[in-house]
């Protein structure tokens, strides 16, 4: 079986966000990048099939060479190999376009993407690359379990969860629970020296265009302190959530 994980490489959540060029960009100064959560679930998913069926693990990344530390990282966690396609990604669409085309030419039985980016938080390219594949597509998937041609997939709903039986290939948008927080893979030494001798293939975009248009970036707005009121002056309490909170 062929995987193909989509990696997509995000600010670490410590990191210290800033704007500049009167907010229209972000500033990439200092900034400490990470494999996207979601997609690390993914990818330690299909290292799981890697290990017990024989199932070849490729990641790939829409990116300029900003994003090969990433990759490189996602190599030695245990893929096998790389593609990166070479282009600047500037909307939901474009990036769904160019996995598609390396999806089609390599004729991938499975493609695992993260569920949404915790950057911008889109939750779009999933479903366009399967769109663009006339693939089956399952979002939300905490579950997997693969039989020849034929998978189980496990997703959450609204009431519960739900299993679905579909054939390959197929498109799926895994999140957290996809597998046990335990069962995260992470790289080790062995794994980071066999890394650099691992095929890391950079292909030119096939697409082009841009139909977003960044009108600002603005940071959400300071968290006010907390206010204690006494549990017996409801007065004071209601006052407060009319007048300062503006809630009631």
């Amino acid at each position: 079986m062929k995987i193909l994980v989509a990696i997509s490489s995000v600010p670490d959540t410590t990191s210290k966000i800033n704007f500049t060029n009167d907010q229209k960009e972000f500033d990439t100064n200092g900034i400490q990048y990470i494999i996207n959560p979601q997609d690390e679930y993914c990818l330690s998913k299909a290292l799981y099939f890697q290990e017990k069926q024989g199932a070849e693990v490729t990641i790939i990344t829409v990116g300029d060479t900003t994003v090969e530390p990433v990759m490189r990282k996602a190599l030695a966690i245990g893929a096998n190999n790389a593609i990166r396609v070479n282009i600047r990604p500037t909307d939901s669409e474009l990036v769904a376009k160019e996995i598609a085309a390396v999806a089609k030419e390599g004729a991938y039985d499975l493609i695992l993407l993260g569920k949404e980016s915790i950057d911008y938080n889109g939750g779009l390219v999933p479903g366009l690359v399967a769109a663009e594949l006339d693939y089956p597509f399952v979002n939300a998937v905490t579950g997997l379990e693969v039989e020849g041609k034929t998978i189980q997939v496990v997703r959450e709903i609204d009431n519960g969860k739900e299993t679905i039986s579909i054939e390959l290939p197929a498109v799926l948008a895994g999140q957290e629970g996809f597998v046990p927080e335990n069962q995260l893979k992470i790289p080790n030494i062995r794994g980071i020296m066999t890394a650099k001798n691992k095929p890391f293939t950079v292909v030119e975009p096939k697409f082009s265009g841009n139909k977003v248009i960044i009108a600002e970036f603005e940071k959400p707005k300071t968290r006010s302190q907390v206010v204690y009121v006494d549990k017996n002056n409801l007065d004071e309490l209601v006052r407060l959530l009319h007048e300062e909170a503006k809630v009631i």
